[in-house]
């Protein structure tokens, strides 16, 4: 007798094994299953990681929905925004979306960022991963940077204002950097056509770059082990037990940003009058605001440079021995606990939390 052939009558598994044998799924899932995460007391903050790619992910979808609505320019940036929130169905919690994912996002970074430090998952052979997350780290404050003018409302305006004001004071490139972004003296439309741009298309075609890179790291690599760390527990695999739980933090993310869109869409003020002086109060988001912190509290001038030189020069020394961290370490690289760098690494976060605590105290 004839062996009944199943695959007749369903259809979609015929279509799936087509698949299968031009893109080689099998293999892609066993390796999948062969990889595994340590399981240790530290194991929570891996998923920080697939929280921020989720993170990015809404950002590019609610993005490009916006895409379809925005007018960028001065004269129509801002009526285009109000439509959206006004008349389009589902507008202005789409745009609610995007916002309140942008904070989340460089907060889930930011977690992120830190945990690979303190468990130092940047020592060999994984410091390609450091190096990628630190561009991905730029990237995302570029974002939430470029992205704060396009509604064109005042506070917006005047803070961008304020934003592009800081790299004049940088020596030997700070004109051309201030020229770079606003293109003109002041604030203006080739400000709002260049922020635009980049938050549409150079932005985004650097972060899938470099985040298909991560990601391809992340496979090769596996979750580094920290240092001296016991396990718990056999490895887990990652498929699918740790996807599951990164779907679940996904899950729960999501219905946190889902209930905030709803119950507290963001609100716009009113539009933007250049001619207007700038209303009092104004200032950045609150990631900028240890930044901004700083430059208010650092006297205007520190022996023969200014305070915000001063504070340009600091930020890029710090920025760059953050990038240089995995060949400073060389502890890490030894598989040895380094108390220096666990202090400063503290007194940083101490540092950021202070003065972000103080800019929302006022």
């Amino acid at each position: 007798m004839k062996a009944l052939d199943l695959r007749r009558y369903f259809p979609l598994q015929g279509f799936i094994g087509w698949l299968n044998e031009r893109l080689y799924f099998d293999s892609l899932l066993t390796f999948l299953r062969n990889k595994t995460v340590p399981n240790h007391k530290y194991t929570f903050w891996y998923l920080f990681g697939g929280l921020t790619l989720f993170l990015f992910i809404v950002q590019l979808v609610t993005g490009g929905l916006l895409l379809f609505y925005y007018q960028p320019t001065p004269e129509t940036a801002y009526e285009s925004v109000k439509d959206l929130m006004t008349n389009v169905s589902y507008g202005n919690f789409v745009r609610s979306l995007h916002i309140w994912t942008s904070h989340f996002m460089v907060g889930a970074l930011m977690v992120h960022m830190f945990s690979v430090y303190f468990l130092r998952a940047y020592r060999k052979p994984r410091e390609a991963m450091w190096f990628s997350g630190f561009a991905l780290m730029l990237i995302t404050l570029g974002f939430a940077f470029t992205g704060y003018l396009l509604p064109w409302d005042t506070t917006a305006y005047f803070a961008t204002q304020i934003g592009t004001e800081i790299p004049r004071s940088i020596p030997l490139i700070g004109h051309t950097l201030l020229t770079l972004l606003r293109g003109d003296q002041e604030v203006g439309a080739h400000t709002l056509t260049r922020l635009f741009a980049l938050h549409v298309f150079l932005l985004p075609v650097l972060a899938l770059l470099i985040v298909i890179l991560h990601l391809i790291l992340n496979q090769v690599h596996g979750s580094s082990k920290p240092i001296g760390a016991k396990e718990t527990g056999p490895p887990i695999p990652f498929f699918p037990n740790f996807v599951v739980r990164d779907w679940t933090i996904w899950l729960l993310a999501a219905t946190v940003l889902a209930v905030l869109s709803f119950g507290f869409p963001w609100g716009l003020g009113s539009k933007a009058d250049p001619m207007s002086p700038a209303p009092p109060g104004v200032r950045p988001e609150w990631y900028f605001w240890s930044l901004y912190e700083t430059l208010r509290l650092v006297p205007s001038k520190v022996w023969l440079v200014t305070g915000e030189a001063l504070v340009n020069v600091v930020l890029a020394v710090v920025l760059a021995l953050w990038f240089l961290v995995p060949a400073l370490d060389r502890k890490a690289l030894r598989g040895e606990k380094s108390r220096l760098s666990q202090i400063l690494g503290v007194t940083l976060v101490a540092y950021l939390a202070a003065m972000t605590l103080l800019g929302g105290l006022w």
